[in-house]
């Protein structure tokens, strides 16, 4: 899959506008065999000073364990087909980058996880595409050593602009005419 694939479709998410204010989120964890390994929620809280956005994520697990990541990114450049990213976090090792297009957004970073006890450095690669209604579908692949751990899912909806699928109008579908 490469960014451009998404060039053009809509509706265009921009992380800066998207996640300004309050946004709630759902996520799991699946290993590689596809066993589901954690459950989460998360509250963050995202502010937009028109040059750095500041996400302040706070992680609830299912097994009642929480979790904070603070992300400071910057909108490092704007092309014809989309914007370019860069973030940084505590436990990001050296810099995220990211590239933006149409309903898309890719991340790749390294992170220092933590893993019961431990640390385990590995490297994320991070898809997000917006739907209609505002909710954003996000998959990243989760790699150490190279080798593929598992995937996280996770949906977002930002507070307050929660729009039920079934009340997004696509045009190009007519509703069914009223019976008679």
């Amino acid at each position: 899959m490469k960014i451009g694939d998404f060039a053009g479709n809509t509706p265009e998410l921009r992380i800066e506008q998207y996640f300004a204010g309050r946004t709630h989120a759902w996520g799991v964890f699946e290993d590689r065999f596809g066993t589901l390994r954690r459950s989460f929620t998360v509250a963050i809280d995202g502010q937009w000073d028109g040059r750095e956005l500041v996400l302040d994520e706070r992680f609830l697990y299912a097994d009642g364990e929480t979790d904070r990541r603070v992300w400071r990114i910057v909108r490092t450049a704007e092309g014809a087909d989309g914007g370019y990213y860069e973030g940084r976090a505590d436990d990001v090792i050296g810099t995220a980058v990211g590239r933006s297009a149409g309903n898309a957004l890719n991340w790749t970073y390294e992170m220092a996880l933590k893993v019961g006890g431990d640390r385990w450095r590995v490297r994320f690669d991070d898809w997000m595409w917006l739907q209609p209604g505002d909710a954003l579908i996000n998959r990243a692949n989760v790699y150490r050593w190279g080798l593929w751990i598992g995937t996280v899912s996770l949906f977002f909806l930002p507070e307050g602009r929660m729009v039920r699928p079934d009340t997004v109008v696509n045009p190009a579908v007519r509703p069914p005419a009223a019976a008679e």
